[in-house]
């Protein structure tokens, strides 16, 4: 097994838990906020911890780091500490994680184009 993934997720993987790939996908980009930490680190580049905190105001700085931690984990996410005064750290995709990027993207744009459609049903008050 690789040293990047999570011992859980190589266990299922041992143990044959996974009906499909699809499902190995979803365990490694599933949680509340994987998907946009992807996104902006994939889209926009490597970010600090404060600054992914900013992004995401009602994330808590557990989680943030819980979700982190995952992603490095499954060797999606790399972290960099600097040899600064004070140590500078910055998280950014690794070439794994890049290729999660078109994924990402369709996910955000089939959700745009939902959003859309079920706000101009509320319109209506026809919702599908």
């Amino acid at each position: 097994m690789s040293d990047t993934l999570r011992k859980e997720i190589q266990e299922k993987i041992r143990n044959g838990d996974f009906n499909c790939e699809k499902e190995l996908t979803l365990s490694m980009i599933s949680g509340k906020w994987k998907v946009v930490i992807l996104w902006n680190l994939g889209a926009k580049g490597p970010h600090r911890f404060s600054e992914l905190q900013r992004l995401f105001p009602k994330i808590t700085r557990k989680m943030l780091t819980n979700q982190l931690r995952e992603l490095m984990e499954d060797g999606i996410v790399h972290r960099e500490v600097y040899p600064e005064v004070p140590p500078r750290v910055e998280y950014s995709m690794t070439e794994l994680g890049m290729t999660l990027l078109p994924i990402v993207e369709a996910m955000y744009e089939w959700g745009k184009k939902r959003m859309a459609e079920i706000k101009e049903s509320m319109n209506g008050n026809n919702i599908r």
